[in-house]
């Protein structure tokens, strides 16, 4: 058709558009993490701290890895990373609330220790090895045109689930054991330090 084609506007979009994205999520992540450790920390006070420091750890170890990789942090890939952190604290308030429950049945705090994890066990297992399904089916289907992005969501989770299954069950076992059951005859009393 004898149409004349009339430019209206022109614009051009940048590459800092997406640096500006990375960094605001980057950010926000980083504020996210940083209540979720407060949180910890007020609410389960000497659980909390030592799940706190396993998950200090738990990120350190994910930095690592993702250099080790090498990952790209695109805002998919950014998003799979907080949401393994989240799963990586859900393990820590599962184990927390066994532990509590054990000790208002009046169990000693020695026992609600070794129950706790023992009874959280399952729920974390089950929970992580459903994300990590879930995470195979997304690379596979990750790879055709125009879901690409897809597979860094799904890399960068089944990486964190992976070290999260880590740090909650032995790293956070570890801890609690050590800190906890060193000092249970003073602490075993004490319900506030317990967070119960």
């Amino acid at each position: 058709m004898p149409i004349p084609l009339v430019i209206d506007s022109t614009r051009q979009i940048g590459a800092t558009l997406g640096e500006l994205s990375v960094a605001s999520s980057v950010q926000a992540g980083t504020i996210g993490v940083a209540v979720v450790l407060l949180f910890m920390l007020v609410y389960y006070r000497l659980p909390g701290l030592l799940a706190d420091l396993a998950l200090v750890l738990y990120a350190a170890v994910n930095v690592a890895v993702f250099m080790a990789i090498p990952v790209t942090l695109t805002l998919p890939a950014i998003t799979g990373f907080l949401l393994s952190t989240g799963m990586a604290v859900d393990a820590n308030i599962l184990v927390f609330e066994r532990m509590k429950e054990e000790l208002r049945a009046g169990s000693s705090l020695r026992e609600a220790i070794f129950t706790g994890f023992d009874r959280a066990w399952t729920s974390i297992r089950d929970s992580n090895i459903a994300t990590l399904v879930i995470c195979l089916v997304l690379w596979t289907f990750g790879r055709s045109f125009g879901a690409s992005a897809v597979q860094g969501f799904a890399l960068t989770l089944a990486i964190g689930v992976g070290i999260s299954m880590f740090t909650a069950v032995i790293v956070t076992r570890t801890f609690v054991r050590f800190v906890m059951g060193s000092l249970a005859d003073r602490i075993g009393r004490s319900s506030w330090l317990l967070g119960v």
